[in-house]
Order: C-alpha cells, then structure tokens, then sequence
C-alpha cells in the first residue's frame, strides 16, 4: 500500500513538472504577426499649397485736410456708406496773425488806391463829357480805375480766405469743408470734434480725417514660398478659407506675383495678390486673415495607395503584396517594384507595378485588451 502511494506521488510530481515545461515552452513562443491589409482605391488627388495673408480693399484712401483749423464738425461716423463728393467733416480756420496783418494791410492799401483812382476817373470822365479830353486819354483812366476796383475785391477775398477758409465767391469750393473724394465706406475717423488738424502740403503728409474703402473690391495679400512660387501662374484660381468666418470658402484669381523675394525667417517669400469674388450676400470686413488653397497639380480618377505602405531603396519605391490566402496565418509578402507619381501627402499615385485586386501589406494590427467585469 504504502509503495502505491508512493509510485502515484511521484507519478503526479513528473507530470506537473512536465507540465509546467509545456506550458513555459508555448508561453515563450512568439506569435505570429498579423498586418493590416489594404487595396488600390480610385480616387483624385491634388496636390495644394497654402499661402498665408489677409484681405484687403484695393482701393483704401486717407482722406487729409487741404487747410489747417480745428474740426467744427463730423457729419459721419465708422461704418457708414459714402458717396463721391459728401461732406465728412467741417474744419474751422484758426488764422495765422502774421498773414491775417498782412492781408489787412493789403485791404487798407488798395482801399486807397481805388478812392483815388475813383476821383480821378470821375474827372476823366467830366472832361471827356464836355470834349476836352481824347478817347484814349478817358479809356486810360477808366482801364486804372477798374484795375484798382478789382485789385480791392482780390484782397478782400484774400483777406477772408485767411480768416473764414472761404470767400463769398467760391463758396462751393471751400477748403473748410472735407469732402470724400470716392464712394464707400468709412472705415475709420481718427478725429474728433475739437481736434487740432494740419494741412497736407509738400512738408507734411497732414492729420488723416477718416479712411474710406471701396469693400466691393476686395484683394488677397499673401506669401508663397521660392519653392512653390515657381509652380503657380497667374489667372490660378484660389480657395480662401477665413478663421472669422466659418463653414465657408471665397473664390479668388491670382493676379499678381511678386519678382523680387523677401527673406522672412530664413526663407525667402514672394508677395502674391488675388482678386477676391464676392457674391451679393457676401462681405469681409477689412484686415481679416486668410489662408489661400492654391491647386498647384491635379489627377482625377487614378489608381492610389496612402503613402505609409511604400518603402524605398534609393530612388525606388516599393510595395509587399499579400501572396497567401488572406486569413492564413503567417502571412507572406512578396516585394514589388511600382512607379508612382502625383502625392497629395497622403496620398500618392500608382501608375504601374500592381494591380487594382493585389493586398498590400500596411501597419501592424494590435491586440484588443479584453476588459474584465467593471466593479459596481
């Protein structure tokens, strides 16, 4: 009894131990590993470029007084719509002293002088009533005597542009009143009532009374990088995506490319500007930043892979093409040779090598953790 009890211990120990060896010996072989596969999808691909900027109206002016005051009124306000020709603003003239005296003297002098070339006129022409003197003689003092009577009314005038900014007959033409010299929008008035403003003369740019823009003609300023300034061409049409507007895109034509570069950051950039193609219902204010999607090449409807199933040699790309049946496991690859042309980034195409049925090896698959009962 006791030596069956015995042989059946040590029958039990030799299989546990066995045991444990099969079980370490299937624990410490690898597994075998499983690849994702993949097709040939039809597809377009386009190869793009985005150039950064902002939009702009062309035609943007600074509108500046042609007189120095200070501004009386402001008829308009930021945003408003102006026509060619509307009054924006009112400058009352602060006269200079210097000038003002002058211009009174000169008054006083020319007053004189037409008293006196009065008198002699009335004589003149007392004489020539009663035959004493000749035509020419009386033409000569009625000639000196209109002279001085137009010479008084230049002062007068002069004297009153200096200390109203207009005389009485020009009023239409006034400097005091600024007028906005196309239709619009204001964008910005800088000033406001009570500002001191100076003149735009040779010297001095002037004070800026307000910024009008014609918003219906919008361009696209941009940057393109030497390395892609090359492959676009004016007459390309753009996309413009703007970060303030969202869900949706503005047409645009490239009309403009800069000759010279600029080095920006260590590379060299290239202005390029777009015409930008509003829709009734559309407007972009003034400033916006944008990003330009330029098509720089197309492929419609050919054979394509994603770029991550290509290996390359040199110049020579490579794919592996699935040679077992698709669920036997090891799977085995074959390396083929494929030509390959347009690349989207993320796509590419393949013009020869495979074919539209071939199984293409792609990342390898990962296990999914089985989650074990959650506790309550």
């Amino acid at each position: 009894m006791k030596k069956f009890i015995k042989i059946t211990i040590w029958v039990i120990i030799v299989a546990a131990f066995l045991g444990t060896l099969g079980f370490l010996a299937n624990k410490s072989k690898k597994k075998p590993v499983v690849y994702e596969i993949q097709k040939p999808t039809k597809i377009n691909i386009v190869k793009k470029t985005i150039a950064t900027g902002s939009v702009l109206p062309r035609k943007e002016i600074q509108i500046k007084p042609q007189i120095s005051g200070i501004v009386q009124e402001i008829y308009l306000e930021a945003g408003n719509m102006v026509k060619e020709g509307q009054v924006i603003a009112k400058i009352k003239v602060i006269p200079d002293m210097l000038s003002l005296n002058s211009a009174e003297s000169r008054v006083n002098q020319s007053q004189l002088s037409f008293e006196n070339e009065k008198i002699k006129y009335e004589r003149q022409k007392q004489l020539f009533e009663k035959h004493v003197i000749s035509e020419s003689e009386f033409q000569n003092a009625e000639l000196a005597y209109n002279s001085s009577k137009e010479d008084l009314e230049s002062a007068k005038s002069n004297l009153e542009i200096i200390k109203e900014g207009v005389s009485k007959k020009a009023e239409t033409a006034t400097n005091t009143l600024i007028r906005s010299t196309i239709g619009g929008m204001v964008l910005d008035i800088p000033i406001k009532e009570g500002n001191s403003v100076i003149q735009s003369n040779n010297f001095n740019d002037g004070t800026t009374i307000a910024i009008i823009a014609d918003m219906n003609d919008m361009i696209f300023e941009g940057k393109v990088d030497e390395t892609e300034v090359g492959k676009i061409v004016e007459g390309m049409p753009l996309k413009l995506t703007i970060g303030a507007i969202e869900n949706q895109q503005f047409d645009a034509n490239l009309e403009y490319i800069s000759p010279k570069g600029v080095e920006e950051n260590g590379a060299i950039q290239f202005d390029i500007k777009a015409q930008v193609r509003l829709k009734e219902d559309q407007f972009i204010r003034s400033g916006y930043s944008a990003n330009a999607e330029i098509e720089l090449e197309r492929r419609d409807s050919v054979m394509a892979i994603t770029e991550g199933l290509i290996t390359f040699s040199g110049d020579t790309a490579f794919v592996n093409v699935l040679t077992s049946d698709s669920i036997t496991i090891p799977q085995v690859f074959d390396k083929k040779k494929i030509e390959i042309g347009l690349s989207d980034g993320i796509h590419i195409e393949v013009k020869s090598g495979i074919t539209w049925e071939d199984q293409l090896k792609g990342e390898e698959k990962k296990e999914e953790k089985k989650m074990g009962p959650q506790p309550h």
